[in-house]
């Protein structure tokens, strides 16, 4: 059996499991004042918010080092089990919350979903360059990230109407079992990568082979697997640390809004949970239109005939530039309805350009590296995200939030700078030997 365009259904299913992430992940803050209540009846409201800041550090940190720890797993053992290990392991590490019956289950729970869950990006990056030829990988990378706006848009509602039929224990089974049951599509479509795959067909191998450019580092016209540095190596590229120091900087932004949206309402406009409900999904459209459009344009662009470098620093300076006024707009947005739609504008710039940042690794360095590259940049990411919100109680005291946007304003400066400046020309590079 020929399958055309099998790279699409196989990006198609990465979304999708990204999706799933995002739900797995906002399970506990949707369900925790149901299950603050049973676990710690006896708490004050300020003392259950001091335990749930000690669970979300631990995930987060706990993400951070699953990033470096799966970037090396995927480069070892390839993106079908790679992706396999990571969502079955997430799969049961959320399940496996039903059980919780206190601060350290809860914790080591969260810890098993953050190290797993974090697999999912750079394993994205992976299978993106092994699927696609460079001129499509933008567009490819977008449609992933869509996954993780979509997972944002759904996410509360599900767990809220869920909530009504079920209790926490049940609902955390429930949507461990999504993941597993995302295994045997899985399995069974992505039997190989193109180059051996039984059901791809020969044109579309060839479409994909070809169009990956750094595939013939030797020049001698037969493909082979490109550039792939010992890790050390990898990191004496100053090109790697521009990768790593545009990723940890554009980050936190994301889990700025992540994090904080829900409190911002609620502390700013003085939103109840049902008001933060029919606001909060609407910056998450943002997301997802930006994480297509930025994959497009860089798609555009290159047809067009401009080299992967310009297109690169096009569209992640864009991005970035979109969010600088616009984060600077939110010190004074007017009512909620602005504060949404400019939010919706931020993270639409985001996606703008983090598709494209995401994508650096397999611009830079042959398939078996990628991965590793995109670990460190995932947990550089994840250590700066966590660097904000740690900051964030400190910084919006009295409910002043401007602070912890002018900090934004200055990352999104600070990842065009390190792009443009440790990046000089991004293309496949070569050992300094």
């Amino acid at each position: 059996m020929k399958v055309k365009r099998l790279r699409w259904g196989v990006i198609g299913l990465i979304a999708l499991a990204t999706v799933i992430n995002y739900i797995d992940r906002q399970a506990l803050p949707v369900l925790w004042p149901d299950m603050a209540e049973e676990l710690y009846p006896d708490k004050t409201a300020d003392e259950r918010k001091g335990i749930y800041a000690i669970i979300s550090t631990i995930f987060i940190f706990s993400y951070a080092f699953g990033q470096a720890i799966f970037g090396k797993i995927f480069d070892r053992v390839g993106t079908r089990l790679g992706f396999a290990l990571s969502i079955g392991f997430w799969s049961i590490a959320t399940a496996l919350h039903a059980f919780a019956r206190g601060v350290v289950s809860l914790s080591i729970f969260r810890s098993l979903l953050g190290i797993a869950e974090a697999g999912n990006w750079p394993g994205a990056a992976k299978g993106n360059a092994e699927w696609f030829p460079t001129k499509e990988r933008a567009f490819a990378q977008g449609i992933f990230n869509s996954g993780a706006a979509i997972g944002g848009i759904i996410a509360f509602p599900t767990i809220g109407i869920l909530s009504v039929y079920f209790s926490w224990q049940y609902i955390f089974i429930l949507v461990g079992i999504l993941g597993i049951l995302w295994l045997i599509p899985w399995w069974v479509l992505v039997k190989s990568p193109p180059s051996k795959h039984p059901w791809i067909t020969d044109k579309e191998r060839e479409y994909i082979l070809t169009g990956q450019q750094n595939q013939d580092v030797d020049g001698d016209g037969e493909f082979d697997e490109g550039y792939n540095p010992e890790t050390g190596q990898m990191l004496s590229h100053k090109e790697s640390w521009g990768v790593i120091i545009a990723s940890a900087a554009i980050d936190p932004i994301w889990w700025l809004f992540i994090f904080w949206i829900p409190i911002y309402l609620n502390e700013v406009y003085g939103m109840d949970v049902k008001a933060i409900g029919f606001y909060a999904w609407v910056p998450y459209v943002g997301a997802m239109i930006g994480a297509w459009f930025g994959g497009l344009l860089a798609q555009n662009r290159i047809k067009a005939g401009w080299s992967v470098n310009k297109t690169r620093k096009f569209v992640i300076t864009l991005g970035c530039f979109i969010m600088l006024p616009t984060l600077l707009a939110m010190s004074n947005p007017g009512g909620p309805e602005t504060a949404v739609l400019l939010m919706a504008i931020i993270l639409f710039g985001f996606q703008t350009a983090i598709g494209n940042v995401q994508t650096l690794p397999s611009d830079l360095f042959g398939g078996k590296s990628v991965g590793t590259l995109a670990g460190f940049a995932g947990m550089a990411a994840k250590l700066g995200a966590f660097g904000l919100t740690a900051l964030v109680p400190w910084l919006t005291s009295g409910g002043n939030y401007t602070p912890a946007f002018i900090i934004g304003a200055a990352l999104a400066i600070i990842t065009t700078a390190s792009v443009w400046i440790l990046c000089p020309k991004i293309e496949p590079l070569k050992s300094k030997i």
